[in-house]
């Protein structure tokens, strides 16, 4: 079984050297906060081949960073290139709420490396109105994403996970992805209502989750596996191993452990599992629901 990292980015800032590998430099505003100075720099595929070649991950999904159409153009070309062998997918972004959505999507096909997006994904964090995936216009864009046969990637606090639950069940032909699920108050030790929510989210069919962005949610100084324990055993019980996938979430892991710690906290915590169902959560699930190309379903 092929060894897939389901969630990881790339980014280069402004300004950039104009010999520097890697995708085109553009603004991470995000990236300004003083705790947040351990990531301020660029990051590219080769840092990551390394890191993930001792981790023994094959293959991997790169997730946009910035939403910007011009930046899932760009990834998908270095994808092609730089990233041949390593990147089997990217998620990129496109603005849902446009009405010529569809044809953002064709134009993003039709370029460079156009055959490697596998979903799209918006910073619904970041938005103020906690029903935002609610809207008309974005379930007009969720359509366009789910008749392009693509899956849609939600990036969502616990707040909003109740929204997400009534647009999975509205759209229950779209295939949707949870990532870091839906960061969970791991520092604190609370698990509800987030654990309530999660279940109600995982008894849609057409939902999975990844098994993501926990280390950044604990305590990042001295955090343990046990930590993350109670938060993953959820997410298991309630998706299963057949829709739950790894994903890193490198480079903003090493905010509180390096690429191979990430590795080794989720190995830590599906040791229970068969060999089969590790196989799921490692490689299968991620490439069955991203219909990777290559890879085995």
């Amino acid at each position: 079984m092929t060894r897939i990292d389901a969630h990881h980015h790339v980014w280069r800032l402004l300004p950039g050297p104009p010999d520097r590998t890697g995708p085109s430099p553009r603004a991470h505003d995000w990236l300004d906060g003083a705790d947040l100075a351990p990531i301020r720099r660029d990051f590219a595929l080769d840092d990551l081949s390394a890191v993930a070649a001792v981790a023994e991950v094959d293959r991997t999904i790169l997730v946009q960073v910035v939403p910007e159409v011009e930046e899932t153009a760009d990834f998908l070309a270095l994808a092609a290139d730089e990233g041949k062998g390593l990147v089997a997918g990217v998620v990129g972004w496109v603005d849902l709420t446009d009405p010529g959505v569809d044809d953002v999507l064709a134009a993003l096909r039709a370029g460079p490396g156009g055959e490697l997006l596998v979903g799209v994904r918006h910073l619904v964090q970041g938005e103020s109105d906690p029903r935002w995936l609610t809207r008309p216009d974005v379930r007009r864009g969720l359509r366009a994403v789910e008749a392009a046969g693509l899956a849609y990637d939600l990036l969502t606090l616990v707040h909003q996970l109740p929204a997400a639950i009534e647009t999975v069940r509205a759209l229950p032909g779209a295939t949707f992805v949870l990532d870091h699920l839906s960061k969970p108050p791991i520092a604190s030790g609370e698990l509800e209502p987030w654990a309530s929510h999660l279940r109600e989210l995982a008894a849609e069919p057409n939902v999975t989750c990844k098994l993501s962005g926990m280390i950044t949610e604990a305590d990042p100084v001295g955090w343990t596996v046990a930590d993350l324990r109670p938060y993953a055993d959820v997410a298991l019980d309630a998706f299963g191993p057949s829709r739950v996938m790894f994903g890193s979430d490198w480079p903003v892991c090493l905010l509180a452990g390096s690429y191979e710690e990430a590795v080794a906290a989720a190995e830590g915590l599906t040791a229970g599992l068969s060999a089969a169902e590790r196989d799921e959560v490692f490689g299968g699930t991620a490439a069955r629901v991203y219909r990777l190309p290559g890879e085995r379903l």
